[in-house]
């Protein structure tokens, strides 16, 4: 009885843990936040990862794509590439922070609310959520 109570903590403990969310290939993330700025009302940028190491997604004005590494917590992008497309100016910067920011991503992981944040060396992440389109 004494090795049952010892070890359902353990039992426990595991079982929690397995229940962490997991970064997962051709799943569609929306992006809600870059860095320390929302989204401009009723954009939509998105950030989708193949299982055969390339990513791609909308930019807001334009289409993006290109490749990514991924080895447990750590991810990272190469400089991506996007269709020519022009909007608004201010849908224009967005869409630049946005792919300079997925360049600068070093590591991932998921806050207690299910939100996928893509983290920098330094400064806030890029903070997206499960597309339920």
């Amino acid at each position: 009885m004494k090795k049952i109570a010892a070890l359902l903590p353990l039992a426990l403990l595991s079982a929690c843990a397995s229940d962490q969310p997991s970064l997962q290939t051709e799943r569609t993330y929306r992006v809600e936040w870059i860095g320390e700025r929302p989204l401009i009302d009723r954009s939509y940028l998105t950030v989708t990862l193949g299982e055969d190491n390339r990513a791609y997604g909308n930019a807001g004005c334009n289409h993006w794509f290109g490749g990514y590494s991924l080895d447990d917590e750590q991810l990272s992008f190469s400089a991506p590439a996007s269709t020519m497309k022009m909007c608004a100016p201010a849908l224009m910067e967005q869409e630049q922070r946005f792919l300079k920011a997925l360049q600068s991503v070093q590591r991932w992981d998921f806050s207690r609310t299910g939100e996928l944040r893509l983290w920098p060396a330094s400064g806030k992440p890029i903070r997206l959520f499960e597309d339920q389109r």
